[in-house]
């Protein structure tokens, strides 16, 4: 990967991790826990995905451990996340979602082109995409007591899995590795987006007695 895109990547990560670990922030200040619950929610979502990704597709080492940037970006959301939530004034609904959004598409690139750099499949990489960028969130959900909203109707899955085939699809077609990241993280907002505007969901499967 050339050095701009590794770049754009990186700091791309970071905002990213910070945007989920606002939302472990969240959670954790709904179930009143204290402030090493705060971190630990806001860790595991953040970087849970991506720990299990690295773990699987058998990572030299996970990426936090060589690079502590990481662990201060939880850190610092942890402990301005706290404050921010209890501001009068809040940010309006959307932007969240959609900073969540861009999290996760990004999320989903990262996990899908390290899958491909350790020379697995294009089904694996999308596979390793969507742990990436789902997985964190499903921890929090689990510590919370609470349903992944993954295994709900929620949109949430299916838009990495659309980004993570537009990703690898576009590189095996012989695409550049930036439009096929363009490409791939527009997928992903795109439906993840319209699913937030237009409250769309997949459909339930429930069996009548």
């Amino acid at each position: 990967m050339q050095p701009l895109m590794q770049t754009i990547f990186y700091w791309s990560d970071l905002f990213g991790t910070a945007v989920f670990a606002f939302s472990g922030v969240l959670m954790a200040g709904r179930l009143r826990m204290d402030g090493f619950g705060v971190i630990v929610l806001a860790a595991v979502t953040a970087i849970g995905g991506g720990t299990i990704r690295d773990l699987i597709i058998g990572a030299d080492k996970v990426f936090w451990t060589v690079d502590s940037w990481y662990l201060w970006v939880i850190l610092g959301t942890a402990l301005i996340g706290q404050f921010m939530a209890k501001l009068p004034r809040r940010l309006p609904w959307y932007i969240l979602p959609l900073a969540d959004a861009f999290g996760l598409a990004i999320f989903t690139i990262i996990g899908a082109e390290k899958a491909l750099e350790y020379g697995y499949s294009g089904m694996v990489a999308v596979v390793m995409g969507v742990i990436t960028g789902v997985a964190g969130g499903m921890i929090r959900d689990v510590l919370a007591r609470e349903i992944p909203m993954v295994l709900q109707r929620e949109i949430y899955a299916t838009a990495s899995v659309l980004g993570g085939i537009i990703y690898t699809g576009s590189l095996a077609l012989g695409m550049a590795t930036l439009l096929a990241t363009v490409l791939g993280m527009s997928g992903t907002l795109i439906l993840r987006t319209a699913a937030i505007r237009w409250h769309l969901s997949l459909p339930i499967f429930a069996l009548h007695r």
